[in-house]
């Protein structure tokens, strides 16, 4: 704890040195993308994007999960998209999943256990390579649910917002990006 607080005690410093105006951002709020990601430490959206304060506005939630919309019962989620969509007016969101998230995992073996499928000594982990695919499948599942909600699919009509699916691979630093013709996340 004691590291987290002596970078709070020198933010001024470093942001001075980053040649970062701290006044200029109470002026405005106008972000350049949403980026909804797994809370999970070992994902860090600025990090990834070099962005600077400012530029993201970002939604973090167990697993990376956006909830169903429904009006009638909102959540801190579906109003963090409604207020990045009407009112900041953002123009992109990026839904980005992870390699090794732990709520894919667990979703994955339950799935197994729930087949009938156990682990055992000698393969800890059957079907462990179809983790990946999994993961892809929860990103672009989070974009289904993302899609439905009324302020995003009235600016997708207009053409005013764009959807993107992406995927870090933790433990080789490269993110990939669906491609919808290919049906694959590659490269960005």
């Amino acid at each position: 704890m004691q590291y987290l607080i002596d970078q709070v005690r020198v933010f001024r410093a470093r942001a001075a040195a980053h040649t970062l105006h701290l006044a200029g951002l109470t002026q405005h709020h106008r972000p350049r993308a949403m980026f909804i990601s797994c809370s999970d430490a070992r994902i860090v959206p600025a990090l990834l994007t070099a962005a600077r304060p400012g530029d993201l506005f970002e939604l973090r939630t167990y697993g990376g999960v956006i909830p169903p919309y429904d009006a009638q019962a909102p959540t801190g989620e579906s109003r963090t998209v409604e207020y990045a969509v009407n009112e900041l007016k953002v123009s992109d969101i990026i839904v980005c999943g992870h390699s090794h998230c732990d709520v894919v995992t667990a979703a994955m073996h339950d799935s197994l256990t729930a087949s009938g499928i156990t682990e055992s000594d000698d393969d800890p982990a059957p079907l462990a390579g179809d983790l990946t695919a999994a993961g892809h499948w929860h990103v672009l599942a989070q974009l289904d649910a993302l899609s439905s909600y009324p302020s995003v699919t009235a600016r997708l009509a207009d053409r005013s917002l764009h959807l993107h699916a992406w995927f870090h691979e933790i433990d080789t630093g490269a993110t990939l990006q669906y491609h919808p013709r290919a049906s694959a996340f590659l490269p960005l």
